[in-house]
């Protein structure tokens, strides 16, 4: 299959006239010594006008490629032959370089066009711009390795290109040459000449209004010059890139990214309506993609439109976060790390995760991630601007001290996971470091269930530290200056960041409110509502194929109070009969109700518990874990809780009284979620939920004494 390689460079500006880049030009024929393959040249064709303002002159030129031997001979050659044909005009100051291969013409295309031209804005600067293709059709099933030598060749010679030049200037200059007059026409033919065809004036450059008018203001330094005067602009005609420009804003490119910079945003420039983004935007979707064009043309297509549709570009000037979010987001910008890449702190640890998606949605959470990221982007420009070299991502330190299982939440993560991928996928290569700072045992199991949605790139950037590892050698003082590390970790800089802490309950939104939203949020589907009567408890059949798996659950008692128990039992249940009369179908004129464990059935004999019972009250959030220890049935039951009689006198109390007058207090309301893990995805965190007990609740006196079955609620009130 053929392959076609393109090349296009940028326009490396010489601030010398184009008459003096010439003579120096001129020097490296017939050969010459800083390019040791270019071996020989011979005159084929040449031609002069009469006014010696046109001259055409076409060289054979033979080239020593620097080729393993072998394949030398089984190409059957020692030397490659190139045609050159320069056109030079010295009227209109251009200088055009045709070459194209002559030896193995039938196999491999190789073409070359170069152009020396005046600066469109000073008649004194030179601009210089080449492009190139290659086609390999065939050669001798060694298509794959000429491809890699034709490039390695090329590449280095668009870098020597500069010094050539630089190289022979400085000779002229030696030799006292610092000025060669520009052609003017020969007296004689004067007039003639101008009569015959009339040709605009030698140096239409200096009478810029005139032309800026007639060019339709397309010229960027004009137009730049009143908006802003003090930031250099790139000089170059038809808003092209220069190579000075990209080295300070963009970086240090190979031709090759250059090039695929260019083409790409070439190609932005002719088939994209609308907003183009920013040349170091651009670039960080090639690198996202290996600067494999086709690629990364792919994802940026995608994130353009995904742009549009979410209206991201008004983002920062038109979007209020929530007061929530702006209380308890425990995230904000802190100056900048050693590097000059701006700093984002984020306390995750003091966030309350769940609540802030209970209380907003994930829409909303969403969308402020994003506003983070935009105003990412616009620090980047800042700091690029502010320390003189490209700065194009920028460093996030999280802080994870008070992590806890309450983070692993399980729709928290989920939204977590959805953020992260919607940022992967519109902010490629924008994270330069990622320091996670005092992880706590429990980090494990979050970690293992973030990481597969981070993409390889990023993950190499992450430096996690444990407890006050941060603060030794190799920590935190590597990479942000003593005098801005935040006071919360020790450091001596006031940090504006929020300080997180629980969102109240009375701000979390309803069932019946995220449902009116126009986005329907996705939390519906992720949990199921069961009602609970007395007498009939509702039951979740979990089977168990793996011995030690982990069951998760997470649940929200929204009316009565209940009792959660697990049970498990080696034979299944039968599946409820929905035509019996049985006392539940009698009990449960609505909501989702259903029994498992059979009237008949003993515990201790047919079931057994494997966690003490667990009260919960009306309001709370109940999340928790239990890894089995044995493969077979395990039962979730959620049963209603009587509350007991007047402990002295035996006798109802008068409250329980009018509570059970009430037909509704008969009926309590959860809604659950559960899943079950596999224990190589909890790789070796099994010890670290054991030891995030001891922080909750009074939970972790009740949690069963059986050392082989670790398990862990907690209680958010």
């Amino acid at each position: 299959a053929a392959m076609v390689q393109k090349y296009q460079s940028p326009v490396r500006v010489y601030k010398h006239p184009f008459e003096l880049i010439m003579a120096a030009y001129e020097r490296r024929f017939p050969t010459c010594p800083l390019i040791p393959m270019f071996v020989a040249s011979d005159t084929v064709n040449e031609y002069k006008s009469e006014d010696e303002a046109i001259h055409v002159i076409e060289r054979r030129c033979k080239l020593d490629i620097d080729a393993p031997r072998l394949l030398k001979k089984i190409a059957g050659v020692d030397y490659v032959y190139f045609v050159q044909k320069n056109s030079l005009n010295r009227r209109e100051r251009t200088l055009h370089i045709e070459a194209y291969n002559e030896t193995f013409s039938n196999r491999v295309i190789i073409n070359e066009h170069c152009c020396y031209t005046v600066h469109p804005d000073n008649e004194d600067w030179t601009c210089f711009e080449q492009s190139a293709s290659l086609d390999i059709k065939s050669f001798f099933g060694f298509e794959s390795t000429v491809e890699k030598i034709a490039m390695k060749q090329y590449t280095s010679n668009i870098k020597k290109g500069k010094e050539i030049i630089e190289y022979y200037l400085k000779q002229l200059e030696e030799e006292g040459i610092t000025f060669v007059p520009r052609w003017t026409p020969p007296v004689a033919c004067k007039l003639e000449s101008s009569t015959s065809h009339p040709r605009r004036p030698v140096s239409p450059a200096i009478n810029i209004p005139d032309s800026a008018t007639k060019e339709g203001l397309n010229n960027k330094e004009i137009l730049n010059t009143s908006s802003s005067p003090s930031e250099p602009t790139a000089g170059t005609p038809d808003d092209k890139l220069d190579a000075d420009y990209i080295k300070r804003y963009l970086g240090d490119l190979t031709p090759m990214q250059e090039s695929c910079l260019i083409r790409l945003r070439q190609w932005l420039q002719e088939t994209h309506k609308g907003k183009i983004p920013k040349d170091e935007h651009i670039l960080r979707f090639l690198r996202a993609r290996d600067f494999n064009i086709d690629k990364a043309r792919e994802i940026l297509c995608q994130s353009l439109t995904w742009r549009k549709q979410h209206q991201v570009d008004y983002i920062l000037d038109t979007w209020n976060p929530p007061q929530v979010l702006q209380d308890y987001y425990a995230g904000g910008w802190h100056h900048h790390d050693k590097d000059g890449r701006p700093l984002y702190v984020l306390r995750l640890g003091q966030m309350d995760t769940k609540g802030l998606v209970r209380a907003l949605g994930e829409e909303a959470l969403l969308r402020y991630v994003l506003s983070i990221n935009e105003e990412g982007l616009r620090r980047c420009e800042e700091n690029t601007k502010v320390f003189g070299r490209p700065i194009s991502s920028w460093t996030c330190l999280v802080d994870l001290e008070g992590l806890n299982m309450r983070h692993l939440w399980r729709p928290g993560v989920k939204a977590l996971l959805r953020i992260i991928e919607v940022v992967e996928a519109n902010y490629p290569e924008t994270l330069g470091r990622l320091l996670i700072l005092r992880a706590p045992r429990v980090f494990p199991v979050l970690w293992t269930l973030v990481s597969p949605f981070i993409d390889d790139n990023t993950r190499k950037k992450f430096l996690i530290y444990a407890g006050n590892d941060y603060q030794g050698p190799g920590g935190l003082l590597d990479y942000i200056d003593k005098e801005i590390i935040p006071d919360f970790l020790g450091g001596e800089c006031m940090c504006e960041v929020p300080e997180g802490g629980l969102v109240p309950k009375s701000l979390y939104r309803t069932a019946e409110e995220l449902e009116n939203e126009d986005i329907k949020l996705w939390t519906e589907t992720i949990y199921q509502s069961a009602s609970v009567f007395k007498g009939a408890p509702h039951e979740v059949l979990i089977q168990i194929v793996d011995a030690s798996s982990v069951i998760t659950w997470d649940f929200d008692v929204c009316k009565g109070d209940i009792v959660f128990n697990i049970f498990h039992s080696k034979r299944a249940p039968q599946p409820p009969k929905k035509d019996s009369l049985g006392a539940h179908s009698i009990t449960s004129p609505g909501g989702n109700n259903v029994q498992l464990i059979d009237k008949v059935w003993q515990l201790g004999r047919d079931y057994s518990m494997v966690e003490s019972p667990l009260i919960c009250k009306e309001g709370e959030s109940v999340q928790g874990s239990h890894v089995t220890r044995w493969p077979g049935f395990y039962i979730l039951q959620w049963k209603f809780h009587s509350m007991p009689a007047c402990a002295t006198t035996n006798l109802p109390r008068v409250d329980d009284v009018l509570a059970s007058l009430q037909v509704s207090s008969h009926k309590c309301k959860v809604m659950y979620y559960t899943e079950v893990i596999g224990s190589e995805d909890f790789r070796g965190s099994m010890t670290s939920l054991e030891s995030s007990h001891s922080g909750f609740s009074q939970l972790s006196a009740a949690t069963t004494s059986s050392s082989q079955s670790h398990s862990s609620s907690m209680i958010s009130r």
